[in-house]
């Protein structure tokens, strides 16, 4: 009879323990700060600018000593055993990274050095396809790796096209799609737009933008999606986006510097002409000419980037093991509506990106009346908070708004709600010593 009464309230403990974690705090779903000991010693500071990089865990910098230590070995060329296991490894991480952006096929993923390299084999190849009075459609919002090698292209590519800018809505928030709507036309054969922009924290809409590009451009137009704050902080599915071109970088997601990602339809993939030229990528040398290697191989010339991009397979693997990418945008949507809510009730700051907290990313970019964000953010420094401050690689957009430079405080995975408040504490104190100094 004992055991019969204990065994519900067994239950209903299982059940209330399984459910407490999600209740007792904002950082209580993830709860990975201990996989970063770059930010949980003492004297770590306040992270805030993932945006521009993320700490790595532990799990990640293990992984890639070990196959320093034990693997290292050129790949795709040696027919002994370190040889054929770094080639496993490194096509492991593809298979990792193809599964992980739900690609059709591991053929269309390109490793490349980071998300800047991927954006200028783009504009390099894709200059080939293009004639004089075509256009390329870009956004005032962004980031200069998917401006100026557009702008190359221009300039350089041995073809007179012209580059239109699609402008921000009447709030500033984020894309006009009535604005790019009239923008586009059948001249139309690149449109190249961020995913989330690293300065508003805005998230464009895909579907929207591949829609006006079907019914408005060139029937050979093409669609480059510049993910690197969107794969980092959210599930992506290239195939459902209805891009043609989506690039990223490791370094914003756990993992190392050096690596990024080029995804393409394989059939535009191979209709374009390498961007470098040496080993790896050929089929056949002969004095007469060459013949190129199939799919991803036709990109991926010389040694690649052996070690960061099994990296970043393992950066991949850490982020599906703390819960995966909807658990981490989940996470991250609640922890940057907390960020905008502390940071829209300091006097004197104002944020840029859209105002709804449920538009936006877990970053908030803002100014200061009458402090230079660069005093703020060394003030900030000395105060053991880290967060950026400048143009974010976003001259363009910053001359739209009417404003030279920003801070920028930008969260990930392993920030809470202490953390902001933090901040929020240390801005307080800092705009208050301006204040009372007369600065």
């Amino acid at each position: 009879m004992r055991k019969l009464l204990l065994a519900p309230l067994l239950c209903s403990f299982m059940l209330l323990s399984a459910f407490l974690p999600l209740v007792g705090g904002l950082h209580a779903p993830l709860s990975v700060r201990q996989d970063f000991p770059l930010i949980t010693s003492p004297a770590s500071p306040i992270y805030l600018d993932s945006s521009a990089t993320s700490q790595k865990p532990t799990f990640v910098v293990d992984k890639m000593r070990e196959y320093e230590l034990t693997t290292n070995s050129n790949v795709h060329r040696g027919a002994h055993k370190l040889s054929r296991d770094a080639t496993d490894m490194y096509e492991a991480a593809r298979d990792k990274l193809t599964t992980f952006i739900n690609a059709p096929s591991r053929r269309g993923v390109v490793f490349t050095s980071g998300a800047t390299h991927s954006l200028n084999l783009l504009a390099k190849t894709l200059a080939t396809n293009l004639e004089d009075g075509d256009e390329i459609i870009l956004s005032v919002m962004e980031h200069h790796s998917n401006i100026v090698p557009w702008q190359m292209l221009r300039d350089f590519g041995g073809v007179s096209v012209k580059i239109k800018w699609c402008n921000l809505d009447e709030e500033g928030g984020s894309l006009d799609y009535e604005h790019l709507a009239t923008l586009v036309t059948p001249r139309t054969k690149v449109i190249s737009i961020v995913h989330t922009s690293n300065t508003l924290g805005c998230t464009t809409d895909t579907k929207k933008i591949a829609r006006i590009k079907a019914e408005r451009a060139h029937p050979d137009c093409v669609y480059v999606v510049d993910g690197c704050q969107s794969l980092p902080h959210m599930p992506v599915d290239v195939q459902d986006m209805e891009c043609d071109f989506y690039v990223a970088s490791s370094h914003k997601m756990c993992g190392p510097t050096g690596v990024g990602l080029l995804w393409g339809r394989e059939e535009l993939l191979d209709s374009l002409n390498p961007f470098f030229g040496g080993g790896e990528m050929i089929d056949e040398v002969t004095t007469e000419g060459s013949t190129y290697a199939a799919l991803p191989g036709k990109f991926e010339a010389g040694t690649p980037c052996i070690s960061q991009a099994i990296g970043f397979g393992f950066a991949i693997d850490y982020l599906n093991s703390i819960g995966g990418m909807a658990k981490v945008h989940e996470y991250e949507k609640k922890l940057g509506s907390y960020l905008h809510e502390k940071l829209s009730a300091v006097e004197g700051v104002k944020i840029y990106g859209p105002s709804d907290p449920g538009e936006r990313s877990a970053l908030c970019a803002f100014s200061v009346d009458g402090i230079h964000v660069s005093d703020i953010a060394s003030f900030l420094d000395m105060e053991n908070v880290a967060v950026r401050a400048g143009h974010h690689c976003t001259q363009p957009l910053h001359t739209y708004l009417e404003i030279s430079h920003t801070a920028r405080a930008s969260c990930y995975v392993y920030n809470d709600e202490n953390d902001v408040d933090e901040f929020v504490n240390k801005l307080r104190e800092t705009i208050d010593f301006f204040k009372s100094t007369g600065a």
